[in-house]
């Protein structure tokens, strides 16, 4: 079976360093600002950045709905991987990677890994430009900092 259909990867290529890169992500009072599609804002109530650590947020929609989102982080290897498995639905593995390209530009990556073709497909077609949007609102933020 082709482990692609089981999984979504998207990924940006920005104009900072790594270590900025980095930064926005594992901090969380930046993280809080990006995270999400347009439009969205965070409660961030535990970010134990270790593997076993729990990430627990609220994800507050546009228009209406509260989304409670559980993970336990797996991996954390600075400037290069964060990985860790969700235990609120939908459940996937996600893993984001870091790209140092140049000193001045790097890559993020996520990888959303799902158990099934089924379950990978039936959120695809929302995910995608989805995660877009979120490294749109990444960008807006380095640009800002």
């Amino acid at each position: 079976m082709n482990n692609s259909s089981k999984e979504i990867f998207s990924s940006r290529v920005l104009n900072v360093p790594i270590e900025t890169l980095y930064n926005a992500f594992v901090n969380p009072d930046q993280l809080k600002i990006w995270w999400g599609p347009e439009g969205f804002t965070n409660t961030i109530h535990e970010f134990d950045l270790n593997p076993g650590g729990k990430w627990i947020l609220t994800m507050h929609g546009p228009d209406i709905g509260n989304y409670e989102n559980s993970s336990v982080f797996d991996v954390v290897k600075p400037l290069e991987l964060i990985s860790w498995k969700r235990i609120s639905q939908p459940l996937f593995d996600m893993e984001v990677g870091f790209t140092r390209i140049s000193d001045n530009q790097s890559q993020i990556s996520f990888r959303m890994i799902f158990d099934s073709i089924e379950s990978c497909n039936k959120i695809r077609s929302f995910v995608e430009p989805k995660n877009e949007e979120n490294f749109d609102r990444l960008e807006r933020l380095l640009i800002s900092i």
